[in-house]
């Protein structure tokens, strides 16, 4: 049983006129006719009758008219779930980012991403971790790589990978010849302040509370700045060990105490996901973070 062929019983249902249904149904008389008869054939009787001028539905016709509408009616509802589905697998996903995550330790997440969902439209977004857990509260972003010592009560958090924190200095300077510094050898160091570290919060987190006394020099809110003016010999800065990238600048972990973050996929419990959502949260909870796809 075709399904075009209950469209066009149901339309010679409705007008009780092969004329009118096959102009309903957009298509010729004669291809409707033909349809009707294998129809017919296949149900094992007469489903019309034609008396002169007057065509009426046989007592077969009438019960399938009940049976058939409802396989039609279910037809266009599985049509309709179907475009449904697919609107969600292509509603745009807001992620954000937060700035001091190095974005090289990302890519192959993303190159990954894009293997598995083509027609992903994503919406990008880089902001301080906290500002990114505000908008993540307040419904403007949809998910958001973050690592804060904690969050809300309500957010779902899915660690995905640690990194430790390291000291980056320019080539020369007295932290090269050894293979760590602990936190409170940098008293009396000129230091290039990263506005958005998050190293204060999870050194607190660990009950840390005696700190170096630095001489800060500046404040930059970019990543990139922060290790630019390291390399100019303005000052050494604490930074996450991914993040030593710029030619040239040297970096060593911190210890007494290690610190570290927890690179977390986050977003608010209760929410609805969009299929397109639940493939982003897929793809990072099967990703290998500790090294390739």
């Amino acid at each position: 049983m075709e399904m075009h062929h209950v469209r066009y019983f149901l339309a010679l249902c409705e007008t009780l006129n092969f004329t009118r249904a096959a102009q309903q149904c957009n298509v010729s008389q004669p291809a409707l006719t033909r349809a009707i008869k294998q129809l017919e054939a296949e149900l094992g009787g007469h489903l019309l009758r034609r008396e002169r001028d007057r065509t009426h539905l046989t007592e077969l016709g009438e019960l399938m008219r009940s049976h058939l509408g409802a396989i039609h009616a279910a037809h266009l509802a599985a049509l309709n779930s179907a475009a449904e589905y697919r609107s969600q697998d292509q509603a745009p996903v807001t992620l954000g980012v937060m700035v001091t995550i190095n974005p090289a330790r990302l890519v192959p997440f993303f190159e990954c991403l894009k293997r598995r969902v083509p027609n992903l439209d994503l919406r990008f977004s880089e902001a301080s971790g906290r500002r990114l857990v505000e908008e993540v509260a307040a419904g403007k972003l949809d998910v958001a790589f973050v690592g804060m010592p904690e969050y809300p009560e309500r957010f779902r958090v899915r660690p995905l990978f640690r990194e430790r924190y390291a000291v980056a200095f320019p080539a020369g300077h007295r932290f090269q010849d050894v293979n760590a510094v602990r936190y409170l050898d940098l008293t009396g160091e000129d230091y290039v302040a990263r506005v958005h570290c998050e190293f204060r919060a999870h050194f607190e987190a660990l009950g840390g509370r005696e700190r170096p006394n630095t001489n800060v020099r500046l404040h930059t809110e970019r990543e990139d700045w922060a290790q630019a003016l390291v390399l100019a010999g303005m000052g050494v800065s604490i930074i996450p060990e991914a993040n030593a990238a710029l030619p040239g600048v040297q970096s060593r972990l911190i210890v007494e105490p290690e610190v570290s973050r927890t690179i977390s996929l986050v977003d608010l419990g209760g929410r609805p996901y969009s299929q397109a959502m639940q493939s982003v949260i897929r793809a990072a909870e099967s990703f290998d973070w500790g090294g390739s796809d």
